[in-house]
């Protein structure tokens, strides 16, 4: 049994350290969200009353939070324009010697500078970014990408395994960010590929059922296509289902997708999908009014496309003449 502080315990945080506690784990959580704490400690999560107590007496400490910036104040305690107070954050607090596992997505950079600052304050520290989504996360299923020296990642590979199926060592500090934002340039433009089938076959009069079934054993087959599926009904656990309920939030695949394009542009690599794809998110993510999941992407290729309510998907072709 390990003892374990988990920061952060939104959609993907909360499942997660539920299965550290199934996996026999003792697990201690805390997040900003009354709610979110509640429902962790319905799991058999304790709670904390902040974040420096749940760490206080952790073996190692997990955080899953919203951005590098949100990750560098609570490591330091202080943010990047020197707003706090130095010296109060969670490595201040810990333990020397705590194994610190950051499992947020942030750019390259900032889990390095995170990795830095916790080797100098006396502790070990890993970057362990997840994809699988809130149902990878629920059915411990995630896999996970990460950065570590080769020593500490012999030590995490238990306990990532306790909420994964699959842990992979992408190199030292800062490899396992590289390697989710590659992936996840991946995952966003599939999604708009997939979802513009969609659109063009209900113009055409395909059925979805009729699409899903061609190409999810033919050639275009991918995890956008048949794990989260744009349209309700081929993939019933897909949020197409649940009016398009995260999932993976559209604002998430836009803040991924813009650390790729980062990448790109720091790397001088011609990536013209990559850098399109990030376009088409971020505006899709100022565009809703409400948090939506990143698959639908499909309703907005729809309206722009003069097709907004589907027509043609009940496998009837749309009378062009």
């Amino acid at each position: 049994m390990t003892a374990v502080a988990f920061v952060g315990l939104g959609n993907m945080g909360a499942p997660m350290a539920a299965n550290l506690v199934t996996a026999g784990h003792e697990v201690t959580g805390f997040d900003l969200v009354p709610e979110a704490l509640a429902t962790a400690a319905e799991a058999g999560v304790r709670t904390a009353g902040s974040a420096a107590e749940a760490v206080a007496c952790a073996e190692v400490v997990i955080t899953m939070l919203p951005s590098g910036r949100h990750l560098l104040t609570a490591y330091n305690g202080v943010d990047a324009e020197g707003n706090g107070r130095k010296g109060t954050g969670l490595l201040a607090a810990a333990r020397p010697g705590t194994l610190f596992i950051d499992c947020s997505t942030v750019d390259v950079a900032d889990a390095r500078t995170a990795n830095a600052a916790a080797v100098a304050a006396g502790h070990r520290a890993v970057d362990a970014p997840v994809s699988g989504g809130v149902m990878g996360a629920t059915a411990a299923t995630l896999t996970f990408m990460v950065g570590a020296e080769a020593a500490d990642f012999t030590d995490v590979e238990p306990l990532l395994s306790s909420m994964g199926r699959k842990v992979v060592h992408c190199g030292g500090p800062g490899g396992g960010q590289a390697a989710k934002i590659c992936n996840n340039m991946v995952l966003g433009a599939s999604m708009i590929a997939v979802s513009e089938a969609f659109v063009l076959g209900e113009r055409l009069g395909l059925t979805h059922q009729a699409l899903y079934d061609v190409v999810s054993t033919a050639s275009g087959q991918c995890w956008s296509l048949t794990t989260n599926c744009p349209v309700p009904g081929p993939v019933p656990t897909s949020p197409a289902n649940r009016e398009y309920k995260p999932g993976f939030a559209a604002s998430l695949m836009a803040k991924d997708l813009g650390l790729a394009a980062n990448a790109l542009r720091d790397t001088g690599v011609e990536a013209e999908i990559g850098l399109h794809a990030a376009r088409i998110y971020t505006a899709f993510a100022e565009e809703l009014d409400t948090e939506r999941d990143f698959s639908a992407i499909v309703n907005a290729i729809r309206e722009r496309s003069g097709n907004p309510d589907g027509e043609g998907s009940d496998g009837s072709p749309d009378d062009h003449s």
